[in-house]
């Protein structure tokens, strides 16, 4: 038989971990609800064996910048310490966020940390 609801949450899974280097400062903002959210990116390198190699055979190395969000007053307060360069760990699902951008209905994936740290500042 078919799978139910409860059976196919079950095996669901939406939780991400990342460990990279922070982009840019992070940035706080309290939106039109009143609720407040610290927002940063961080950068991942992508593990060049993943991607094709040009006809000479080098592999580039390329990077992903993934954005992350902060709704927890705790961790709005840590990462708002955070400065660009260091490197940061972030855990928690990717969500799908809806919004109005010049008039226009906009969406982008970020990941909602449930648990961030730095690991090590950047270097002066």
């Amino acid at each position: 038989m078919g799978e139910g609801p409860d059976e196919a949450a079950a095996e669901a899974v939406n939780e991400i971990r990342l460990r990279g280097r922070l982009a840019g400062a992070p940035q706080a903002r309290e939106l039109p609800s009143g609720a407040e959210i610290v927002t940063w990116r961080v950068i991942v390198p992508r593990d060049p064996t993943d991607l094709p190699a040009r006809p000479d055979g080098r592999r580039v190395t390329t990077v992903d910048t993934l954005d992350c969000s902060a709704w927890r007053a705790g961790i709005r307060r840590q990462v708002l310490r955070w400065r660009p360069g260091d490197i940061v760990e972030v855990e928690g699902p990717v969500h799908r966020r809806f919004y109005r951008s010049g008039g226009l209905p906009v969406s982008r994936h970020e990941i909602v940390a449930r648990h961030a740290k730095r690991v090590a500042k950047a270097a002066d």
